[in-house]
């Protein structure tokens, strides 16, 4: 996104943001809650969960900031959804690992997951998918889960119950995101017909029938003008 200055020329917002700083906290985080995660004490665990909260936080402005800002850049476009992936994905992953959570339900999510980036680097050159609802959802609920499950505290069946209401909310935006991937693919524009200099041109799915289509004059045909 570029920003209009009032002689009207538009200009790239600064590599150097709130936004960036943000995603780039974020990333920073990732190894120092792994190390805390594996540690697996009590204090450790505690202290796992608010390293989780503080960057979950960051993943939940930086996107809004930098769009109310026009401060998009094509460094954030690259780095947000690697440093959101690698908050996620450390997460299950280590969780699994200790134990603490089965192996099934980390790699649904991060299969969607990385199935989903893939899907965006397929329909880029067509456009982008605006995030939906749903998939809002599905961060906060992703969150909510993991974060329960780092706690080390007794929950009961809470971290079951929400972690299921992830997992199936992950699937079910999966699913629409191939799907509006799909769409987006098939929506290409239509191509005009190569037609001499001069003759109109009609679009290739036109309903005319050819014999009505308005005849080129000679003029145009040979490419001389009057």
């Amino acid at each position: 996104m570029t920003r209009a200055e009032p002689d009207g020329s538009s200009t790239k917002p600064s590599l150097i943001n709130i936004p960036n700083g943000l995603t780039l906290l974020r990333l920073l985080l990732v190894p120092v809650f792994v190390v805390l995660l594996v540690d697996n004490g009590t204090a450790s665990r505690a202290a796992a969960f608010v390293v989780f909260g503080v960057a979950s936080v960051t993943d939940l402005l930086d996107g809004e900031l930098a769009r109310r800002g026009g401060k998009i850049t094509d460094f954030g476009k690259v780095a947000d959804p690697i440093a959101d992936k690698a908050l996620t994905g450390s997460a299950l992953i280590t969780l699994s690992a200790l134990g603490a959570l089965t192996w099934w339900v980390t790699s649904i999510i991060m299969v969607r997951e990385v199935g989903v980036t893939l899907l965006r680097f397929w329909v880029i050159r067509h456009g982008v998918i605006p995030a939906s609802r749903g998939g809002k959802i599905k961060t906060v609920l992703q969150i909510i889960a993991i974060g329960l499950y780092i706690l080390p505290v007794g929950l009961g069946p809470a971290r079951t119950v929400v972690m299921t209401a992830a997992v199936v909310v992950t699937l079910a935006t999966g699913v629409d995101y191939v799907a509006r991937a799909i769409q987006l693919r098939r929506k290409v524009p239509g191509r005009a017909q190569r037609v001499p200099q001069g003759r109109p041109e009609l679009p290739v799915d036109s309903d005319e029938p050819a014999g009505r289509r308005p005849a080129a004059s000679s003029a145009g045909e040979t490419g001389s003008g009057p």
